[in-house]
């Protein structure tokens, strides 16, 4: 998924009145997640290629449902997944794929496509410019109300995966000191090697709100790595912890990694769910339990396989949505 950590750094404190945040892509917190780079097949890039050029607009239409995507890995693989499910359901879907996350929301409003998965602290403080919360059913509560009156839009049920701000550690530092949640990191903060991305251990929204919310994190050192690095050098033991994004793919190699807990909620949600106009809606009714039955089963560790499959693996992003599918359905 096309992500960069300093640009949605950024974003977040331009869109913020508060001294925090940081989930996922893409830049999730503009308008998408997150987590790795984008990957699509031949025929999938011929498509979003023209939908990005030219989304065909339309009207909602009985029996036929217009799925969009952003354009990166996480949110191909759920709008596929969402496609599948629609179809199965006896549903028609056009697909229109791959269109820049920030014109998304700009596609659903004026009437080119009917639904698309989006991310809850988008939604809050990237589309309705509010200032963040923290607590997953308050976001959530917040932008069903306010898509419904200023989009004529509905949030469907949010799912447990969530593509947000987080940090996470070798698993032999885990497993040596007990690691497992932020607040044990700050425990153990002078003892582990930091790599940053560069702002992240300036910027109100990064390190200094870890500060405020679990204390002063005095790492024994700190140094600045591309981001592309950040698995290599916390895997050969160079450095302990870095950031990362909650579903990255990398992430699902647990026998290497830990995504440590934000028990104390230093940073938003980003929980995934499905956006879909009010008009469509209402001719198909049928689609708030397809799409609901679906999301239910996207967690955190669901998405990050996922995007590992594709990512990592190689795996074109169909062929991973459409095993995933036959697995739930």
């Amino acid at each position: 998924m096309k992500k960069n950590i300093l640009s949605r750094f950024t974003i977040l404190a331009l869109t913020s009145s508060l001294a925090f945040l940081s989930g996922c892509g893409s830049s999730q917190f503009s308008t998408g997640s997150p987590s790795s780079v984008s990957s699509t097949s031949s025929s999938s890039t011929v498509q979003s290629s023209s939908a990005s050029a030219e989304v065909k607009s339309g009207k909602a239409k009985e029996g036929t449902l217009r799925v969009g995507s952003k354009d990166f890995t996480e949110n191909e693989i759920v709008a596929e997944i969402y496609a599948l499910a629609l179809e199965d359901a006896g549903f028609k879907v056009e697909r229109t794929f791959d269109i820049s996350s920030s014109l998304i929301h700009t596609s659903l409003i004026s009437d080119n496509i009917d639904v698309y998965p989006e991310y809850t602290g988008t939604g809050l403080i990237s589309i309705l410019k509010e200032d963040p919360i923290t607590d997953p059913q308050q976001v959530y509560d917040e932008v069903k109300k306010q898509y419904a009156t200023k989009f004529d839009a509905t949030w469907l049920n949010y799912a447990p995966g969530n593509d947000g701000q987080g940090l996470f550690i070798s698993k032999k530092v885990s497993d040596e000191y007990g690691i497992t949640t932020i607040s044990d990191l700050q425990k153990h903060a002078s003892e582990l090697n930091f790599a940053s991305q560069g702002e992240f251990d300036q910027r109100q929204d990064g390190l200094p709100r870890l500060n405020e919310v679990y204390g002063t994190f005095n790492f024994k050192s700190t140094k600045v790595y591309d981001n592309s690095l950040k698995y290599q050098v916390v895997s050969s033991g160079e450095a302990d912890v870095a950031p990362a994004y909650t579903t990255e793919g990398a992430l699902s190699e647990t026998d290497k990694f830990v995504l440590l807990e934000d028990d104390k909620q230093a940073w938003p949600p980003y929980n995934l769910a499905p956006v879909i106009r009010n008009d469509a809606l209402k001719l198909n009714p049928k689609a708030e339990d397809v799409l609901n039955t679906v999301d239910e089963k996207l967690t955190t560790e669901v998405l990050t396989k996922l995007n590992a499959e594709v990512d990592i693996d190689k795996k074109e992003y169909e062929d991973v949505a459409k095993e995933f599918y036959d697995s739930i359905s």
